[in-house]
């Protein structure tokens, strides 16, 4: 057996509605499917459904730094350092703080949805990770 690639990632929220709200009208990722037999919705990137939420309901407890599970979910966004700066702007206009970082081989804004998961926009910034796989490992502030 050999993995050929990822095909999608479902994070658990506790509001569908308000999740759609920030994974859409935010982020800007579009709706493809709600299910019709649970609180889910799916969005695609355009190969698959790439991404969904799961609704679990008010009373669900909140992800923690101590807890096993998905630490963050990541999305490219682009090339440049200008269109992470469109974000960077974008999410400031919206009222969401974001933490800046530079990894070396990517340059990254990190920030919570409204349920506490953490999401991460990112630019590719260099090619020298396929010669170098550990800088990929590095991780320092980023002043935008």
């Amino acid at each position: 057996m050999q993995i050929e690639s990822l095909g999608h990632v479902v994070i658990k929220v506790r509001d569908v509605k308000r999740s759609e709200a920030f994974y859409n009208g935010v982020l800007g990722l579009p709706i493809v499917a709600r299910s019709t037999r649970s609180p889910m919705t799916f969005f695609s990137l355009g190969d698959h459904h790439d991404f969904a939420i799961a609704g679990l309901g008010d009373d669900a407890e909140s992800p923690t730094d101590k807890t096993v599970g998905l630490a963050h979910v990541a999305f490219k966004i682009g090339n440049s350092l200008d269109e992470l700066k469109d974000a960077k702007r974008h999410l400031d206009d919206a009222g969401i703080p974001c933490a800046p970082i530079d990894h070396e081989v990517t340059q990254s804004l990190y920030f919570a949805d409204p349920d506490g998961n953490q999401v991460e926009l990112y630019v590719d910034v260099s090619e020298v990770w396929k010669q170098e796989p550990q800088r990929v490992a590095q991780a320092s502030k980023l002043e935008i």
